[in-house]
């Protein structure tokens, strides 16, 4: 089992995800749990296609965290 973060941002129709770890792994929703569910899904489609054609699963090496600023 691997872990990857996922980026997820507010869009103007809805939200979009990314996986810094595996470079074009992206989906888009309506809401925030139907981008979740698609990005789970891109993921798996992601890792299908790089055991498909032999090449190594990427290794999660981004981390994320939050940094508070008096404004």
């Amino acid at each position: 089992m691997r872990k990857y973060l996922i980026i997820i941002e507010k869009t103007q129709t809805g939200y979009s995800a990314y996986v810094p770890d595996l470079p074009g792994c992206i989906a888009t929703g309506r809401t925030k749990e139907m981008v979740e569910k698609y990005i789970y899904n891109a993921i798996r489609f992601h890792m299908d296609g790089l055991k498909e054609s032999n090449l190594p699963i990427p290794i999660n090496k981004t981390e994320a965290g939050n940094i508070f600023i008096n404004v």
